[in-house]
């Protein structure tokens, strides 16, 4: 007898889809202007450190670091009254689709789009749907640092 497929199951098999068209981090880099991001929950005292990391990394691959946002994720609990607030949510993402807040998103595709950067490297690891989102919204390839 065969176990019927669920949602949960067709939509793992859509996401772990590869796009085939999908350059290749060391020649999207190379030589071209990059942009670096991060999200970090307001725990992590290492952010600054990261980021740099990821500086270097994609220097290393012949980039040069343009710019560098970061979005700390933290608490506002106190805003919403006896409401938890951001305190059960810090090591989550904004959102599934971009990681990032809106606000950030359009913040690094209009400096992206005034600096005319090549690529947009993120510390975080990022979901095929994440990348394709980021990719569209931010109008150049997007890698992850596991990527690279």
């Amino acid at each position: 007898m065969r176990r019927r497929e669920t949602q949960d199951d067709r939509s793992r098999r859509r996401s772990d889809r590869v796009p085939r068209d999908e350059p290749v981090p060391r020649d999207a880099i190379d030589g071209g202007d990059v942009l670096v991001a991060g999200l970090f929950s307001a725990k992590y005292e290492g952010h600054v450190e990261a980021m740099a990391a990821l500086a270097g990394v994609v220097e290393g691959l012949g980039g040069r670091v343009v710019g560098r946002f970061v979005q700390r994720r933290g608490v506002s609990g106190r805003k919403k009254g006896r409401a938890p607030g951001g305190r059960a949510n810090m090591d989550r993402p904004y959102s599934s689709r971009t990681l990032m807040s809106t606000g950030k998103v359009r913040e690094i595709a209009a400096a992206r789009a005034d600096m005319d950067a090549k690529v947009v490297v993120f510390a975080n690891e990022l979901t095929i749907r994440q990348r394709t989102v980021l990719t569209e919204l931010l109008g150049c390839p997007v890698f992850s640092r596991g990527d690279l």
